[in-house]
């Protein structure tokens, strides 16, 4: 079992920078593969990217250039670096560990606001 736990959302006016940050607990923690994800009411929830246990990442389209994700493995914590913010990036955001190809462990979610 897995526990995830994100912090880091706010308000925040657009062209600003908000780090989300996602501690995760557990005997196996360190040892998965981690995404965030993002959603807001009504729509499906989104995938903004993804770590991989060596650190290599890749990012949805919407983000790209804008959003980094890092991981500390000595901490069982995955970054989330959001820059250049815009009001659609308004959204609960969730991070989520990989197990065997499904993201089966899912963080409560922390929600970023961002004004004009």
């Amino acid at each position: 079992q897995v526990l995830l736990v994100e912090s880091g959302g706010g308000l925040v006016q657009a062209g600003g920078s908000l780090r989300l940050s996602c501690a995760a607990s557990g005997p196996t923690a360190s040892n998965y593969a981690m995404g965030w994800f993002r959603q807001t009411p009504g729509k499906e929830r989104e995938f903004v990217g993804r770590i991989s246990l060596s650190g290599s990442t890749d990012y949805a389209d919407s983000v790209k250039g804008r959003f980094t994700i890092s991981r500390d493995n000595a901490k069982n914590t995955v970054y989330l670096q959001m820059n250049s913010l815009n009001p659609e990036d308004t959204a609960v955001y969730y991070c989520a560990a990989n197990t065997s190809g499904t993201y089966t462990y899912w963080g409560q979610g922390t929600s970023v606001t961002v004004s004009l």
